[in-house]
């Protein structure tokens, strides 16, 4: 199977839609990153930007795609 289509289709998405939803997360994820970093810095600036990212996207991943493909994944990864 193709590369590009083989995980997308395994969680019911073209390569196209696996694309958006990723570059979005990604981004969001860059964002909090640098909000954490600015944060340990500064303490009160950004004081649960990133832990407050974090939650929201494990909460949007968490029950997409066909059967929560790769749940457990991230068990015991210290995340």
């Amino acid at each position: 199977m193709n590369p590009f289509t083989q995980h997308p289709n395994s969680v019911g998405e073209t390569y196209g839609e696996h694309f958006g939803v990723a570059t979005r997360f990604g981004g969001k994820l860059i964002v909090a990153g640098v909000c954490s970093v600015l944060h340990g810095v500064f303490p009160w600036m950004f004081e649960t930007t990133g832990s407050r990212t974090v939650k929201t996207l494990y909460h949007q991943i968490s029950g997409r795609g066909p059967a929560q493909h790769g749940a457990g994944e991230w068990e015991g990864a210290g995340v």
